[in-house]
């Protein structure tokens, strides 16, 4: 595993969030970053590799392009994944889970390209295939171009590794960040959030403001590949040094669960001290003492029929309780409901894409400093 070879890098991105995720990628240095289909490619070294699991807040992935050639039928693609130097970036004591899949191509049919793959990796370096295995080696079959891959991340990155309790349909981490950034979110400003649910955005927000990697609590995949420097990579670990803040993240919950949820994952986060958790309705909300700052709020959107009247007045509250009581923040609304939102009667901003939650389609409703 060399480190000074210039590698293929892509950050798979949430759909709907690879603008923030590339002005994210360019400001944290990493070359080259520019938007193609499903995130944000760009080059580096294996180091960069590492980096970019550990710092980047909005990748749900990052994947290494190891090489390609083209090939027409599966015997031509058999004798080339058997001349592929596996050895360069796999090691034959861990265990190896293949990925297929083939667009526009004479290989059409992707099992049977897998089983190829599979079977030049147990045969030339010795790697058990297991569909179990942490490690995924991905081969994508376009236009007659076999691409290889490697999935350096292992589970995918929203996964922090410091986060135990979970309320039901959470905002996931990788989105939360996007979604601060998109409102301007920069970890200069208090933030908070009225219906905080398990406090990802109050948790994601802390973090930043301290200068936090996001990827600190936890192991990768890239960790169980052939030549990896352990030493280099503790050496960045250990370089990440977080910063002082002085500001405070507030998050508020009618449910008392979440509340708890909340501040136990704010603990295990290490930003307990930086976070305050209370137990409160929307329209019981208040600006905290200190400087304005963003209120962030991901509310219900209601999937039954006959949801729809008790949530246009729960949007209603929240947003006249915004607009008497919070002038001088600004406030970010996401929900998969156009009506919702103008059910809030804030002045929003024009609005960006959808982005996928799940399968659901959402969409940031972001205001300028309510007056």
């Amino acid at each position: 595993m060399s480190m000074t070879h210039d590698l293929d890098i892509f950050l798979v991105a949430t759909p709907g969030l690879e603008t923030p995720l590339s002005a994210e990628a360019t400001q944290h240095g990493f070359a080259g970053a520019r938007i193609v289909p499903g995130g944000v490619s760009c080059t580096g070294d294996w180091s960069e590799v590492w980096r970019a699991n550990l710092m980047l807040r909005g990748a749900n992935k990052v994947l290494v392009r190891i090489g390609s050639f083209p090939a027409v039928h599966l015997a031509q693609l058999d004798k080339r994944a058997r001349k592929f130097p596996w050895s360069d970036f796999l090691r034959p004591d861990v265990p190896i889970k293949v990925e297929a899949t083939s667009r526009k191509s004479r290989i059409y049919h992707a099992g049977a390209a897998r089983q190829r793959i599979d079977g030049a990796i147990s045969d030339t370096l010795g790697a058990a295939i297991s569909p179990e295995a942490d490690l995924r080696v991905l081969l994508r079959i376009e236009r007659d171009l076999c691409t290889l891959s490697i999935d350096s991340s292992g589970e995918p990155l929203h996964k922090r590794g410091h986060k135990t309790a979970v309320a039901k349909a959470p905002m996931r981490e990788t989105m939360a960040a996007m979604f601060l950034r998109e409102c301007g979110f920069e970890g200069t400003e208090p933030v908070l959030d009225p219906m905080c649910g398990s406090g990802t955005f109050v948790i994601e927000a802390a973090e930043i403001a301290l200068g936090l990697a996001p990827g600190r609590s936890r192991s990768f995949a890239f960790e169980q590949l052939s030549g990896f420097d352990k030493a280099a990579w503790q050496a960045m670990r250990s370089a990440c040094h977080p910063s002082e803040s002085p500001l405070q993240f507030y998050g508020s919950d009618r449910n008392t669960g979440a509340v708890e949820a909340a501040s136990a994952n704010a603990e295990q986060a290490g930003v307990a001290e930086h976070t305050r958790f209370q137990h409160r309705a929307v329209s019981d909300i208040k600006p905290p003492p200190g400087p304005a700052g963003l209120v962030i709020v991901n509310p219900p959107y209601g999937a039954r029929i006959g949801d729809e009247k008790r949530l246009r007045s729960l949007y209603g509250s929240l947003g006249k309780t915004l607009m008497n009581r919070f002038q001088g923040w600004r406030v970010g609304v996401i929900t998969s409901a156009p009506a919702l939102a103008r059910a809030t009667r804030l002045p929003f901003l024009p609005t960006g894409p959808f982005v996928d939650h799940g399968g659901t389609k959402i969409r940031l409703y972001r205001t300028e400093i309510l007056q």
